[in-house]
């Protein structure tokens, strides 16, 4: 085994009641784009749904019709922009749009409040497709006052139009800004047991969904001066035991994530040396068999600690795992 990724789809189905209590009656949208953050979107999407999420959110019409053939039910909102107008009506997809407002499909128009980016920064009276009306939060995981005036600028904007569905909140919102609820709120990273702050999840009642195992391929010893990896960036100062776990930045793990800490057989070790494609190395303090279990991600290793690590975000580290069969096994649970 090169190394197995796990979701848990009971523990996606309790973060979306997590979500579903802190909005109080307020719809939960379940965004399940870039393969539901890297955990698989039709499945995700599918127990999502199961746990009270109403609606999908994903960013392209390729990842609408994806899921539109597993789940014939859903409504689906297509957030990014998109063209092919005729293949989003055949599959009866929703459309986030800015200034034009095509025919024959059901539209959400977005404003733009703060994001500076996708969206109509005056909102004329909707075309009679029209069915909701949006705008993203730029600093709900940090800067409230901000996301309050935002929230106060679409308030003003929509207020004669408040028959239309409403919706702001992301997953921050959802946890720390009341005022973002409105009708409904998308929530993606959340879903999925990741902080959107960058701290502990668990403070937020969330379960991380998706663990990642591999095992010890190469156990060895260097002595002084010897060394591990591409550029000699680990030297050993005395006699090292190291372990080599296939896992490398084609798998998702950083090229810069060395200096992290993985749990083999149960305890932390640090990552030493360069991150190669398909292998990474880690310190040692005594002789392991090789098959010594390797957890990367779970058991108290969470991917917000890896993130910090690398000096990004959860997101990026989450979206960017290959859970391939070429590259993983991977198993659902839940």
């Amino acid at each position: 085994m090169r190394s197995e990724i796990t979701i848990d789809l009971a523990a996606l189905r309790s973060n979306a009641r997590r979500l579903l209590d802190a909005l109080d009656g307020a719809e939960l949208w379940a965004v399940v784009k870039a393969d539901a953050y890297g955990h698989g979107a039709v499945d995700c999407a599918r127990a999502a749904i199961e746990a009270g999420a109403t609606l999908l959110c994903v960013a392209t019409l390729p990842e609408a019709l994806e899921l539109r053939r597993a789940l014939p039910e859903p409504r689906i909102l297509v957030l990014g922009p998109t063209a092919e107008i005729g293949a989003a009506r055949e599959a009866r997809l929703e459309l986030s749009v800015g200034e034009a407002v095509p025919d024959g499909v059901p539209v959400h128009v977005k404003l733009d409040t703060g994001m500076g980016r996708w969206g109509v920064s005056e909102l004329q009276a909707p075309a009679r497709n029209v069915v909701g009306l949006m705008t993203h939060l730029a600093t709900a995981d940090g800067d409230l006052d901000f996301a309050r005036l935002q929230v106060r600028r679409f308030v003003e904007a929509t207020a004669d139009y408040a028959h239309l569905t409403r919706h702001v909140a992301n997953s921050a919102g959802t946890l720390r800004l009341p005022e973002a609820r409105f009708d409904a709120a998308r929530c993606g990273i959340a879903l999925y047991g990741l902080s959107p702050f960058g701290g502990d999840p668990a403070a937020d009642g969330l379960t991380p969904v998706l663990s990642w195992r591999s095992e010890l391929a190469l156990v060895r010893r260097l002595r002084p001066g010897e060394s591990t990896g591409y550029g000699r960036r680990f030297l050993a100062e005395r006699d090292q035991w190291i372990g080599i776990v296939p896992v490398g930045y084609a798998d998702g793990f950083r090229r810069d994530l060395t200096g992290t800490e993985v749990r083999v057989a149960g305890e932390r070790r640090r990552v030493v040396g360069v991150v190669s494609m398909d292998s990474f190395a880690v310190e040692l303090d005594r002789r392991l068999p090789v098959g010594a279990e390797v957890v990367i991600v779970g058991d108290g290793l969470t991917l917000e600690e890896h993130a910090r690590a690398a000096a990004t975000i959860n997101y990026e580290l989450a979206t960017r795992i290959d859970s391939g069969p070429t590259r993983a096994r991977r198993e659902l649970r839940g």
